[in-house]
């Protein structure tokens, strides 16, 4: 069987997000076993000019899903970026997962050449890519910076993650 661009895409995309939902549950026991408020990680940053731990897994669903959708031409959900729990941004990796599992195959492969159009950053730039350019240099890269710079914050502030963590594979909630 030869690679598609949805067998390149959704599994991927939700075996991060996965991975990302195991990292956040690990969070919240580290917190209760060592004597604090779990959401304390939420605003968590390695720098003052990064955005916090919620923004990172808020863009890595965002990223997911509005890629997932563009590529198979469909409508992602909109979320209210408001979430300040722990429990919040897993519910909210959830609904991204169950949408993600609503996608057909048949949407997103054939997309390689498709014009992708998009916008980036808060001056809403304007980009457009091919289909496959676009899964291989925007989505994909995008995705796994925002999930490794979650577990980086979490790991950097003690939670006991290691690279198995990260790889674990398919466990979603």
């Amino acid at each position: 069987m030869s690679i598609t661009m949805s067998s390149a895409s959704l599994p991927v995309l939700r075996t991060a997000l996965s991975n990302l939902y195991h990292c956040l549950v690990k969070a919240s026991d580290n917190a209760r076993r060592r004597g604090f408020d779990p959401d304390v990680f939420v605003g968590l940053r390695l720098a003052p000019d990064m955005l916090p731990l919620a923004a990172q897994v808020r863009i890595a669903c965002d990223v997911a899903k509005y890629g997932a959708a563009r590529l198979g031409g469909l409508q992602a959900p909109r979320d209210a970026d408001d979430e300040t729990t722990l429990d919040q941004l897993k519910a909210r990796i959830a609904r991204t997962l169950d949408w993600l599992g609503t996608v057909p195959a048949e949407a997103i492969d054939g997309s390689e050449a498709r014009e992708i159009r998009f916008t980036v950053g808060r001056a809403a730039e304007p980009r457009v890519m091919a289909g496959e350019a676009y899964l291989k240099h925007w989505v994909l890269p995008n995705l796994f910076f925002h999930v490794t710079t979650t577990y980086a914050l979490l790991r950097q502030a003690g939670v006991d993650l290691g690279k198995a963590d990260f790889l674990q594979g398919d466990a979603a909630p």
